[in-house]
């Protein structure tokens, strides 16, 4: 039996030495009666400036006998610790006689539903529409150097999906077993074992690129299929069910692959995907979600405004943020935050500007943004399946036209944004926006609620963080991505209302919010195919 003791605290002066006697003196014990000891749970505390320090949660070996009269004592925030269930995977016994399982999308859902099928025998079939991550990066550098577009391998499309050019964020809210899975599958594929541990867990853009890379190799390992530079063009059914699904490869080659199954993990721009699902007869409704611009501070500002003198501390690397607001009934919120990053080109087609944002795992960049968004719904475009996404399309349409032309993006400073002055030079702030801004009027490439919502919620986060309504702050637009426009309708089993055999999944789809919520979706739709089929070897 193992203790787990909670609330450890492990101030920033303090010898990582000192936790095992902390542990002791919560456990009321001698240091030398504890005989092994883990750390499963560190949390950074900095609600006071003066008192910043890590809240840790350890599990405890003891001799034999004082677990039990420790628990007896029933001391504050001491528990037995609960021993680890390996996942009970399903195993259905229907043959795959039709053909393989096929993933459609290497975003997180279809990487990770890919990575379970084929541990676990099933040998499936994988299609991207972009390159494999080496040479999509080579791609994603140059449109961000030259402002060259490869329209189906950028920072929306490829292997890996969009989270791969973020800040690798790992945080979700949900509580679902899969997500411990998950972190230990990137942990196990080259990111830092810490992400296990910490309660707001990072990678950065260029681990992601190595751990997806890896998570590929052992689908292929395990006897899956890649294809890259392929796309879905469409659906064959009989009966209400799924037989086979068409691809068209980057020659222009059409083929008909039977399938047993199929996960459809696509990205969010996927925009000729939704159309042709809408076209084939599926069941898609509009979804809410928000748009509004990036915001960019000094790093060092957001750092010493979090951590006051505590500010570049080396155990504490560079500070986050997340703000809420409210813009008469729209919610308003700081989204995404990239400490020490950069703001990113997010285009994936020709005539848009996007813009996300994206950090590197040492997350030292000379400034730091997030995006601000409002909340946007069927009162700004309608109820139809495709007009929140055709609402999308016409912001990022806008923000191209007010750049100028050749993926530059419109950019305004704080002061100038909020007294509705002309854009002047910038000042201390200096854009990271690549291939490069122009100072435009940012409202006039935004819809009213929106425009005067992110005004608003500037001056409510200026109360809540001193100093975030800094004039010389940098606003780029458009930031219009922030989830799925669309959402694939699924019924109880996980399958297409209209076609069974179809599981969509993932963020794309309409189910997930994140790199660690994309991924379980994608592992609960490989475990609902698996309790129908058996593996194959």
């Amino acid at each position: 039996m193992a203790i787990v003791v909670q609330g450890l605290k492990f101030p920033l002066s303090a010898d990582e030495s000192s936790l095992r006697e902390r542990a002791a003196r919560a456990l009321r014990i001698r240091e030398e009666e504890i005989k092994g000891m883990r750390l499963v749970r560190m949390s950074l505390d900095a609600r006071k400036k003066n008192d910043i320090f890590f809240a840790c949660t350890a599990e405890i070996c003891l001799e034999g006998g004082l677990e039990k009269r420790i628990l007896a004592k029933d001391l504050p925030g001491i528990e037995a610790a609960q021993p680890h269930v390996p996942m009970a995977l399903p195993r259905g016994t229907n043959p795959m006689g039709a053909g393989p399982v096929a993933v459609i999308g290497m975003g997180p859902a279809g990487l990770f539903a890919a990575y379970i099928l084929a541990r676990q025998g099933y040998a499936p079939l994988v299609i991207e529409r972009g390159e494999a991550v080496e040479l999509r990066k080579k791609s994603v550098d140059a449109f961000f150097s030259q402002g060259r577009l490869h329209p189906d391998s950028n920072v929306m499309f490829g292997e890996g999906g969009a989270g791969t050019f973020s800040d690798g964020k790992l945080t979700t809210r949900i509580k679902d077993p899969w997500a411990r899975e998950a972190l230990e599958i990137f942990a196990n594929h080259g990111a830092p074992p810490e992400i296990c541990i910490q309660a707001k867990p990072h990678i950065g853009t260029d681990c992601l690129v190595e751990v997806v890379a890896k998570l590929r190799a052992d689908i292929l390992a395990h006897g899956g299929q890649v294809r890259f530079q392929t796309r879905l063009t469409g659906l064959d059914s009989r009966e209400g069910c799924l037989q086979a699904i068409r691809l068209r490869d980057a020659e222009g080659n059409e083929t008909r692959q039977r399938v047993s199954a199929c996960i459809l993990a696509p990205g969010q721009g996927a925009r000729d995907t939704y159309e042709m699902l809408l076209a084939a007869g599926l069941e898609l409704q509009a979804k809410a979600f928000a748009v509004g611009v990036r915001i960019e501070h000094p790093r060092e500002f957001i750092d010493r405004a979090q951590f006051g003198q505590f500010a570049g501390h080396p155990r504490l690397g560079a500070a986050e943020y997340q703000l809420t607001g409210r813009h008469g009934q729209r919610g308003v919120y700081t989204f995404c935050m990239c400490p020490g990053g950069v703001v990113v080109a997010s285009s994936s087609d020709y005539g848009q500007v996007v813009t996300n944002g994206m950090s590197y795992s040492a997350r030292d960049g000379a400034n730091s943004n997030a995006a601000i968004v409002v909340q946007v719904d069927s009162r700004d475009f309608g109820s139809g399946p495709l007009d929140g996404m055709r609402f999308q399309a016409q912001l990022e349409a806008e923000a191209y036209r007010l750049g100028g032309g050749d993926f530059i993006a419109p950019a305004q400073r704080v002061c100038d944004y909020l007294s509705g002055d002309k854009p002047a030079g910038f000042g201390s702030v200096l854009p990271t926006y690549r291939p490069g801004v122009e100072r435009r009027e940012l409202w006039r490439c935004l819809p009213e609620p929106v425009s005067s919502g992110i005004k608003e919620g500037i001056l409510q986060f200026g109360k809540k963080l001193k100093g975030f309504d800094m004039g010389d702050a940098i606003l780029t637009a458009v930031e219009s991505r922030t989830s799925a426009p669309v959402r694939i309708v699924r019924d109880a089993t996980g399958q297409a209302t209209r076609l069974k055999g179809l599981y969509p999944a993932g963020e794309g789809a309409g189910y997930a919010g994140g790199i660690v919520s994309a991924a379980v979706d994608g592992m609960r739709a490989a475990e609902k195919i698996m309790a129908r089929f058996k593996p194959v070897h």
